[in-house]
């Protein structure tokens, strides 16, 4: 498999980016990755370590699109940036998949205007998975798409659904709206379409509507809403989740007592912390798009690098977009 690395995305661009992918090539022997950036300087990188040079190719991009640029401004005037060259390696099919940790504005429109939408999907959609009480789940969309119709989320549903039966093999995941309250009258005017939509499709195990409290339970795999309230739950499920971890170290630090029963906490906080590590998750997948786009977080390491190319390469392997294109030409023939 062969996929693009966008190598100079994020806070720790280019040395976390190319210690994961010197992580990935030890770890994943059926990988060849293209790395965009500035070649001296992906160079200078890579000459810390050994690697398999035969599968590593470093493709020259003299241009960065930073967080703060238009996005689709950037992407029309930096045609040599990394993210619109490693866009371009999945367009002309050089590459299976894309990577990158750089702007998400930049990123998401690319996909969509160079890669270019699934054939009958409306709007491609942001779906992380988190780690939940009872199990990991899905929030589709995460913010590619603020404002959005009743019809695009029974699509996200169907693409978050066909994602859980392939990738985490869950033969019959549960899907829910998230909406302000159970009843099915509830919400706005989009949620209530919505649900109507989703009551009415006969082919997913659609729950109704889950209260924002219950979203992290995992009881639910896939949890469907517009980019505006999915992009808010996400944020703050990441900052109470770090919050917690924190009050949880230092409580034990201004106590005695605790600090001597730290060597046998440890491995439960241990388990803990990792299970709420988004790096154990590597990236959220850009649904509906033609070809497997992966946004990795702004602050990755070389961990959440590793852990996105092993993503990448999981959903190559399960011929996710495949089964998507399949799914969603079935429903246009009815």
């Amino acid at each position: 498999m062969r996929i693009a690395v966008d190598g100079m995305g994020g806070d720790n661009s280019p040395h976390a980016v190319v210690e994961g992918c010197v992580e990935a090539l030890k770890e994943f022997d059926d990988i060849e990755l293209y790395i965009t950036g500035k070649e001296e300087d992906l160079q200078k990188e890579f000459d810390k370590y050994d690697y398999d040079k035969s599968r590593i190719k470093l493709i020259n991009s003299t241009e960065v699109i930073s967080p703060n640029e238009h996005p689709a401004m950037a992407l029309r005037k930096k045609k040599d940036s990394t993210i619109v060259k490693a866009l371009r390696l999945v367009k002309n099919e050089e590459c299976h998949g894309v990577i990158s940790a750089g702007s998400t504005g930049a990123f998401l429109a690319g996909c969509t205007l160079i890669v270019g939408r699934i054939k009958g999907i409306e709007r491609p959609a942001l779906a992380p998975v988190m780690p939940g009480k009872n199990g990991p789940f899905m929030v589709i969309d995460a913010g590619a798409n603020v404002d959005c119709k009743a019809p695009y989320l029974l699509q996200f549903a169907k693409m978050g659904e066909i994602y859980f039966k392939t990738v985490m093999e869950i033969n019959n995941p549960k899907v829910g709206l998230i909406n302000i309250g159970e009843e099915e009258e509830k919400g706005n005017e989009l949620t209530k379409e919505a649900y109507k939509l989703l009551k009415e499709e006969n082919n997913i195990n659609f729950i109704g509507n889950v209260e924002p409290r219950e979203v992290s339970s995992g009881d639910v795999e896939v949890l469907v809403c517009d980019g505006f309230v999915g992009n808010a739950v996400l944020k703050m499920y990441e900052g109470v989740a770090s919050t917690i971890t924190s009050l949880i170290e230092q409580e034990i630090k201004n106590s005695p007592i605790s600090m001597i029963g730290v060597p046998f906490l440890i491995p439960a906080y241990k388990k803990l912390k990792k299970k709420m590590d988004y790096k154990e998750y590597g990236g959220a997948p850009f649904l509906g798009v033609n070809g497997i786009c992966v946004k990795a977080h702004g602050s990755s390491d070389a961990k959440a690098f590793k852990n996105a190319i092993r993503q990448t390469r999981i959903f190559y392997n399960n011929n996710l977009i495949e089964k998507i294109k399949l799914e969603i030409e079935k429903n246009h023939k009815i």
